[in-house]
C-alpha cells in the first residue's frame, strides 16, 4: 500500500475529473437496445484507452462479438497478489435523450451553475470519469494498492449486458481472473435525513429484471364482423388485470436494515402494517425505496394488427418484471395464476443480486466517507434497478454499489435517472475522487 498523502496528484484528479466526465458526455453513446441503432460505445471505449495509455496502463479492448460494441479492461497490481482483486467498473452506453426538453444540449456535457451536465452525467458517466481520474492518479504516482485492481468499461448494460459484462462474463472470464469483490453504479450517494445529517447509501441489493412477452392468439377475420375469440381484447383484458395486480409486500434484510437505520437517525417509524404509507415520508427517496417493497409487473409496449379492419390472429405486449431477491419460483406461480394458460409467455431474465452489509471491505468504504464527512452514516440499501453486478455474481464476485457523491439536500438525484436535465454537482464529482482514493488505497 502508498505512503503517499493527498498532495499534488490527488489534487490533479481532483481538477480533471470534471474535464474527463464533460469529454466523456460528449460522445453521444445512445443505447437503443437495437444493435442496429446503437452509437459510439466503440468512440468511448477507444477514448477511455486512450486516457489509461497516457499514463501507461496496458490496455485490453474487446469488442463482443458484434461490431462498434467496445469494452476496456486495465489491471494494476497490488501490494499483494495473494489477495482476491477488487473490480471497478461502470458502462459507456447511456439512454436515449429528447433535446427538445432539455435545458442545454443532453450530449453538451456543459459545465454550468456548478454542475457538469449531459446524458450520464449521474447513470453512470460520474463514476467513469472519477475511476479514470483515480486509476491515472495512481499510475502517474506510483500508488500499489494492497490488491489487484481491475477496471472494467463496458458497453450494452441499459440493455441488460449482452454486448458487454455479459458477453465478457460468457466468453472471456480470464479478464477478471482472481476477483472477489466489485463496485460500481447508483451507491455511495448521500441523502439529507436531519439537521444537515447526511446517509450514504451503499447498494447491497438489487432486484431482478425480467423482460416479459405476452402473447394471446386467437382468430383471424375481417373488422365488420362479430367476434368472440378477438386476439387484441384477450390481450388487453390480461395486460389491465396485470396493470392492476399488486404483488405482496415483502420486508427483505436489505431493506429492513436500511430502514432501521433511518429510524435510528431520525426518529422516524415505518411500522411492518403500513409500509407503504410511511415510506412516503422519506420524500423523493420514497420513489426509489417503495419500489423495493414488492414485486412489479407494470406493462409498457404493446403490438398488434396491420390494418384497421382486419382482426389480427396474434396480439403481443411487453412487460417490465422487477423481481426481488428470493421471489422468483413465488413471482413465476402468481403471473401464471393471474394470467392463465391462454396467455403464453416467455422472457429474457437478469437475476436479483443481494450480499449483506458487513466485512472490511464495507468497513472501508464507511472509513472513506467519514474521513471526508464527518458524522455521516452509511446504509445499505437495495436499488429497483438493475446494473452490470447481475452478470458479475455469475463468477462468484460479491457486489456493491459504490459510486460516492455528496449532494445537495434539495436535489432529487433519484429522478435524474434516465431523467431531463441529467446533471451532477461538480462538487460531488470531486468529492468522489476524494473518497474513491482513499478507498482504493485502503480496501
Amino acid at each position: 500500500m502508498s505512503n503517499l498523502d493527498d498532495g499534488a496528484g490527488l489534487r490533479l484528479a481532483q481538477d480533471e475529473v470534471v474535464s474527463l466526465a464533460s469529454e466523456l458526455i460528449r460522445i453521444d453513446t445512445t443505447n437503443t437496445g437495437d444493435p442496429a441503432t446503437v452509437v459510439g460505445e466503440r468512440a468511448a471505449a477507444e477514448w477511455v484507452a486512450e486516457k489509461l495509455g497516457e499514463v501507461g496502463y496496458e490496455t485490453t479492448y474487446v469488442e463482443s462479438g458484434a461490431k462498434g460494441r467496445g469494452n476496456v479492461v486495465a489491471r494494476l497490481a497490488g501490494a499483494d497478489p495473494s489477495r482476491g482483486a477488487l473490480l471497478v467498473h461502470g458502462h459507456l452506453d447511456v439512454v436515449p435523450a429528447d433535446a427538445s426538453e432539455w435545458s442545454v444540449h443532453p450530449f453538451s456535457g456543459a459545465v454550468q451553475d456548478g454542475y457538469v451536465w449531459g446524458r450520464g452525467a449521474v447513470d453512470m458517466k460520474d463514476m467513469v470519469a472519477m475511476t479514470l481520474a483515480v486509476a491515472r492518479r495512481f499510475k502517474r504516482d506510483g500508488v500499489v494498492p494492497p490488491r489487484d485492481l481491475v477496471f472494467a468499461f463496458l458497453a450494452d448494460e441499459e440493455a441488460g449486458g449482452q454486448f458487454g459484462a455479459k458477453w465478457l462474463v460468457d466468453n472471456r472470464p480470464e479478464l477478471f481472473e482472481g476477483v472477489t469483490e466489485a463496485i460500481s453504479e447508483v451507491g455511495g450517494f448521500s441523502i439529507t435525513l436531519k439537521d444537515d445529517v447526511r446517509a450514504y447509501l451503499v447498494e447491497t441489493a438489487e432486484k431482478g429484471i425480467r423482460w416479459l412477452k405476452l402473447r394471446v392468439r386467437g382468430t383471424a377475420g375481417h373488422g365488420s364482423m362479430i367476434h368472440h375469440d378477438n386476439a387484441v381484447a384477450k390481450l388487453a383484458a390480461a395486460v389491465t388485470k396485470l396493470g392492476q395486480h399488486r404483488f405482496p409486500v415483502i420486508l427483505t434484510p436489505s431493506v429492513r436494515e436500511f430502514l432501521a437505520g433511518v429510524s435510528e437517525i431520525t426518529g422516524l417509524e415505518f411500522p411492518e402494517d403500513d409500509l407503504e404509507g410511511s415510506i412516503g415520508k422519506l420524500g423523493a427517496l420514497s420513489r426509489m425505496i417503495g419500489a423495493t417493497l414488492r414485486d412489479t409487473a407494470n406493462p409498457t409496449m404493446l403490438s398488434a394488427g396491420y390494418k384497421a379492419n382486419v382482426i389480427p390472429s396474434v396480439a403481443e405486449a411487453t412487460v417490465d418484471c422487477r423481481i426481488l431477491p428470493g421471489r422468483e419460483e413465488a413471482f413465476d406461480r402468481e403471473l401464471a395464476e393471474l394470467l392463465g394458460p391462454d396467455v403464453e409467455r416467455e422472457w429474457l431474465g437478469l437475476p436479483p443480486v443481494e450480499t449483506t452489509f458487513d466485512g472490511a471491505l464495507v468497513d472501508a468504504m464507511t472509513a472513506s466517507i467519514t474521513a471526508e464527512d464527518p458524522g455521516a452514516k452509511v446504509l445499505p440499501y437495495m436499488l429497483s434497478g438493475g446494473t452490470d453486478a447481475k452478470s458479475f455474481q455469475e463468477l462468484g464476485i460479491r457486489n456493491f454499489g459504490f459510486a460516492p457523491l455528496k449532494l445537495p439536500a434539495d436535489l432529487d438525484f433519484s429522478g435524474l435517472f434516465h431523467g431531463v436535465d441529467e446533471r451532477v454537482p461538480v462538487d460531488a464529482l470531486q468529492f468522489g475522487v476524494r473518497v474513491l482514493d482513499r478507498f482504493l488505497r485502503n480496501s
